[in-house]
């Protein structure tokens, strides 16, 4: 795709604009991105791109710091002690990223959770420049999920006969192993490892988000939720609301440095698990779990 000064994606129903300021680079977005733009020049929140470098003023206040871990063979490897780092100063807020695929690339993200404009700052951007790239696309959906009162959970997700199943867990629960045992039948695979769940009216819908190469938009109901792990035989373990609040929890996506973020997240997940049946599921790898799923309807 050829680069451009501006574009729009619609991203679990977010609207995000990208916009090239003077003296900014072109824009080239990924190619996992291209079946969520969209012709339209409104905006959810609109994100402008400058070449260079910002700093945060030095009495800022630094409320965040992750770490670049990376899985190999199972075992979780830290390859940095600080991967992206977040600093609030006043009302704004400071996201300062690498980039593991570009070395020497780095950016930073002033925004506002009030706001809908916020601006991003690329160093050694080039003459164009992906302004989404990894990890940048994950954190501005999650702050818009925060924004939103929405949900990011580690979750696959799919679709079958009307009705939607989550299943949750951490990384090696079994995840993409459901996924592709549910697609195998027919069912739509929402996605096998990372799911926005929106409350739409009091309906919760699950959207997935493009990690994949020609990704395209997919969403479904969310009527069951599954918290999954390997098993010696398949079984369910119904949760009451408040053991299934604290699981639930544990597998979504948060920075907890905000009591306002904290509390509007747990009342988020709180609302879902009074809504959605959520029972823990062991399971054996095999298509057993999918009759036995559907028997227990």
């Amino acid at each position: 795709m050829s680069s451009m000064r501006s574009y729009n994606l619609n991203i679990a129903g977010y609207n995000i604009r990208m916009e090239s300021a003077d003296d900014g680079p072109d824009l080239v977005p990924s190619r996992r991105f291209r079946k969520n733009i969209v012709g339209s020049h409104l905006y959810d929140v609109c994100i402008r791109v400058h070449h260079g470098s910002l700093r945060p003023d030095e009495d800022a206040e630094r409320l965040f710091v992750a770490p670049y871990i990376v899985e190999i063979n199972g075992y979780k490897i830290t390859r940095s002690d600080n991967f992206w780092s977040v600093y609030k100063r006043n009302g704004d807020l400071f996201l300062i990223t690498n980039f593991p695929e570009s070395p020497g690339k780095k950016a930073v993200l002033k925004f506002s959770l009030s706001l809908r404009e916020w601006d991003l700052w690329i160093e050694n951007a080039g003459y164009e420049t992906d302004p989404l790239e990894y990890p940048l696309d994950g954190l501005v959906l999650y702050y818009l999920t925060a924004i939103n009162a929405d949900l990011m959970i580690h979750a696959s997700g799919v679709f079958y006969n009307g009705r939607g199943y989550l299943f949750s867990g951490m990384s090696g629960k079994g995840k993409t192993t459901m996924a592709t045992l549910w697609d195998n039948i027919g069912a739509q695979v929402i996605h096998d490892d990372r799911l926005i769940i929106r409350d739409n009216e009091g309906i919760f819908r699950m959207h997935n988000t493009p990690v994949y190469k020609n990704d395209v938009p997919r969403s479904a109901s969310v009527d069951r939720i599954f918290l999954i792990d390997h098993g010696k035989e398949n079984r369910i373990t119904p949760l009451k609301e408040a053991a299934s609040v604290s699981n639930v929890v544990a597998n979504c996506i948060q920075h907890n440095y905000s009591q306002d973020m904290i509390a509007r997240f747990l009342g988020s997940v709180s609302l879902m698990c009074s809504k959605v049946p959520v029972a823990k599921l062991t399971f054996r790898p095999d298509r057993s779990i999918i009759e036995y799923i559907l028997r227990n309807e």
